[in-house]
């Protein structure tokens, strides 16, 4: 994967960093990774995990019957942890430069953080 991730993707591939996971488990993962600001529809999710698939960063991992349905697992591949963490290097780099800057900005006023006299 070149360039930045998709959040949706980033979520998935986090997600299934701990252990494989089915789908619904996923949607609710994703869910509560963001804090609720992404919710996922299952077909949004499938369509992420068959090219997350072809690409190389998840697998099926194994599949059981449920209830008289098919719940089909995915893993993360070794692929799909090295491009999160890729990913979790260069988000970081970029939260650190944002933070860098706005500590020099709070400082270079009299106001300082929160100063009712500086603009948005």
């Amino acid at each position: 994967m070149t360039g930045s991730m998709r959040e949706p993707t980033f979520l998935i591939l986090t997600a299934l960093a701990r252990a494989p996971m089915h789908g619904y488990g996923l949607l609710a993962e994703v869910a509560e990774l963001s804090g609720g600001r992404v919710e996922l529809r299952p077909g949004t999710l499938y369509g992420a995990l068959d090219r997350l698939t072809d690409d190389g960063y998840v697998a099926p991992d194994r599949q059981e019957i449920v209830d008289g349905r098919a719940r089909r697992y995915f893993r993360l591949t070794d692929a799909g942890a090295a491009a999160l963490h890729a990913e979790t290097v260069r988000l970081r780099a970029n939260v650190e430069a944002a933070a860098r800057r706005l500590a020099a900005r709070d400082t270079g006023f009299a106001g300082g953080p929160g100063f009712a006299g500086g603009t948005a």
